[in-house]
């Protein structure tokens, strides 16, 4: 990994897990009671990236009546910058300006729908950070599982968020606004069933400790 000082802010955007709220998809297939202990094992992943990176961390709450809930999440130093009321574009750009107001200039954001995300795969997004603007790792589903920058980003409302066409219209909107855009190798976040089968052998030989806990959660339904 670079150096702490080369390494951008990692932002974590996360949902407080709720019982009969969130992952949909997998709700509408698996039930509301699998969809919850699928949430609460992702953000448990997420925290515990959170918790090996050696740069800054802020974790983004929905809201600010969550601000403490999420200031308890980890344990070790890190900021909390909820985010603000409209739809995803807009909160981006809501945090995006909060943390660059504090004086700092590479931001990557995540969310917590990516559990397959390892060590080498932030190691390259912090290298496309040190040559270009703007770093996208793709999805599969058209989507991105992570995007850093180094300028703020340009006005993100308008994107066609949580669909397949995402990923590339964020990707011309960066290069219309004169940022040079990099791209990882792809990955895929959790939506539906079908990506959990998929994580089954993604996570198979992942020793980290969220990760197993997640796959044993995986290997415990019936899909």
């Amino acid at each position: 990994m670079s150096s702490s000082t080369d390494l951008p802010v990692l932002i974590i955007f996360c949902k407080r897990p709720l019982p009969g709220q969130g992952k949909q998809r997998i709700a509408a297939t698996l039930g509301k009671d699998v969809a919850y202990e699928v949430a609460t094992a992702l953000l448990q992943c997420a925290l515990e990236d959170a918790r090996a990176w050696p740069g800054n961390v802020v974790l983004s709450p929905a809201g600010e009546a969550d601000r403490e809930w999420a200031a308890g999440l980890l344990e070790r130093d890190c900021l909390v910058v909820p985010q603000c009321d409209g739809n995803l574009g807009q909160k981006l750009n809501f945090v995006d300006d909060k943390v660059r107001e504090m004086g700092h200039r590479r931001l990557l954001f995540i969310g917590t729908d990516a559990p397959e995300h390892m060590a080498e795969h932030y190691q390259v997004l912090t290298e496309l950070l040190m040559t270009d603007q703007v770093a996208l790792r793709p999805a599969a589903d058209g989507g991105v599982t992570a995007m850093g920058s180094v300028e703020c980003w340009p006005d993100l409302s308008g994107l066609p968020w949580s669909t397949e066409a995402l990923g590339d219209s964020l990707a011309e909107l960066c290069r219309s606004s004169g940022f040079q855009v990099a791209f990882s190798q792809p990955g895929y976040d959790v939506d539906n069933q079908s990506d959990l089968i998929r994580l089954r052998t993604t996570l198979q030989h992942d020793l980290r400790p969220a990760r197993q806990e997640l796959l044993h959660k995986i290997n415990s339904i019936t899909i």
